[in-house]
């Protein structure tokens, strides 16, 4: 299921791009991804204990940042860490493609809600059915009080615009 909207919101594509995201607010997005991805990662290390990959990912995003690492680079790290998920529980394969998306921020903007989505899954996936839900609440908790502070109307919107592509994850 895609992530992505069909029509992008230009608060999320770069200024050079045509939108009018700053570089600064674009890497602040994109380390809110990576701390969201490394919080479930335990799920998939547990389960794949000898994979580095979610992680390498996480570590690529924000090399990213600090502009050591070329976009594209990090581009194609997303489907190396979308790769370790395959065949793999739930809980692990979630926390593997939250990590994809975070690293992903680096080619497109919007994959920051897809970490935050998929780590909010890997979450839920992670307890007793019964239990799925308040797993979900306190992971979505978690996250909005890591937000960043000045983005952090522009993240509560886009999670309300597409909570319906992202599964439902951000209903509160």
């Amino acid at each position: 299921m895609p992530i992505l909207p069909k029509e992008r919101d230009s608060r999320l594509i770069t200024i050079r791009r045509g939108g009018s995201l700053t570089d600064e607010d674009h890497h602040l997005l994109a380390e809110w991804a990576a701390v969201c991805a490394e919080h479930v990662l335990p799920f998939f290390e547990s389960a794949s204990p000898k994979d580095a990959r979610p992680r390498d990912a996480i570590a690529v995003g924000r090399a990213w940042i600090r502009g050591e690492v070329p976009m594209r680079d990090a581009h194609k790290t997303a489907f190396v860490a979308n790769a370790a998920a395959r065949a793999l529980p739930d809980p692990a394969k979630f926390a593997a493609l939250a990590a994809g998306q975070a690293v992903a921020v680096a080619h497109v903007a919007a994959h920051y809600l897809g970490a935050a989505a998929y780590a909010i899954r890997a979450a839920a996936a992670s307890v007793a059915p019964e239990d799925a839900e308040a797993a979900r609440m306190r992971e979505l908790e978690w996250q909005h009080k890591r937000i960043p502070t000045r983005l952090r109307e522009l993240v509560l919107e886009d999670q309300r615009a597409r909570n319906a592509i992202c599964w439902g994850v951000f209903t509160r």
